[in-house]
This record gives C-alpha cells, sequence and structure tokens, in this order.
C-alpha cells in the first residue's frame, strides 16, 4: 500500500513533505499521516486520487482542525568534555533524552511539534550536529469530535487507512 502512496504522488508530481505509516489499534489497518502542501485544487485531486486506491478506507484533511501533531529526532551532537554540561542543559530545556553516549557525542531523542524540533536543531547547531534522522509527523484530531473526512465504500481490503 506504502508503494501505490508513494507511487501515486510521484506519478502526478505530488510533494510529499513527510509520511509516517504504523500499525492501528486493528494490526490488520494501518494508518498513514501525510504531510503535503498545494492550493486547494491540487489537495481535491490528491483526496481523490488516494479514494480511488482500493484498499483506502478513508482520507482525513487535517486543516482547519484542531490536533495534535508529533514527530520525533534523533541527533547526534558533539559532547565534548568542554561543551558537555551546556548540551545537557539545552537536552534538559526541551525535555529531551540521551539515548546514547561516547567519548565525543551524544545521541539525544527530542520529540514535540515541528517548530520545538527546529528550535532545538538551531540551538545545537553551533556545537556541531554529526548526524541527524526525524521520523516525520503523526497526528490525531483532538477531542470527541469526528474528523472532517472524504469517506467512501472500500473496494476491498482494509489494510490501509490515509490521513493527510
Amino acid at each position: 500500500m506504502l508503494a501505490r502512496v508513494a507511487g501515486l504522488f510521484s506519478g502526478r508530481g505530488f510533494n510529499i513533505e513527510s509520511l509516517c505509516v504504523g500499525e492501528t489499534q486493528d494490526p490488520e489497518m494501518s494508518t498513514m499521516t501525510i504531510v503535503t502542501t498545494g492550493s486547494d485544487a491540487i489537495l481535491e485531486q490528491i483526496f481523490k486520487q488516494l479514494n480511488k486506491l482500493v484498499n483506502v478506507i478513508k482520507v482525513t484533511d487535517f486543516k482547519d482542525t484542531e490536533y495534535v501533531s508529533r514527530e520525533m529526532v534523533l541527533v547526534k551532537v558533539n559532547a565534548e568534555e568542554r561543551t558537555r554540561e551546556e548540551v545537557l542543559r539545552m537536552i534538559e530545556i526541551f525535555r529531551g533524552r540521551v539515548v546514547d553516549v561516547s567519548s565525543r557525542s551524544y545521541i539525544v531523542e527530542i520529540t514535540g511539534n515541528e517548530e520545538k524540533i527546529k528550535a532545538f536543531l538551531a540551538l545545537v547547531r553551533p556545537l556541531g550536529i554529526k548526524e541527524l534522522v526525524r521520523t516525520g509527523s503523526v497526528a490525531m484530531i483532538r477531542g470527541e469530535k469526528p474528523p472532517r473526512s472524504k469517506d467512501r465504500q472500500s473496494k476491498g481490503g482494509s489494510d490501509g487507512e490515509g490521513v493527510l
């Protein structure tokens, strides 16, 4: 399913800024969180094309909706003897955690919204980032109100859910 969704985007020239896929409480079903941008017409086209895919159950638009969004980043930061304390203070301020220590670096885990991740990276960049990996965003609608969606009856199996 992931290959079909990625192919749909690339084949039509749509941009994927972030794509995150994972199992739901139903192990037979997955959720995809896709972050993309475009005009209203392009986004409408993306909805229509995703809904044509056989295993897509529901496409949900988070635009104009209250939602919680998070991503995780692992950053290998220079941590020389003279900068270790400074790095640890920065990690504490951002409620991160050190997940690995070597003689010259820390691997740090930071979870939060995109602004928090960007702010942490800007702060540690002058100290030296050796390596960086990000998960991409995952999101969930706030409260009990059902999300605005473009539902349709599934034409086949139910092993995928697309969430924009």
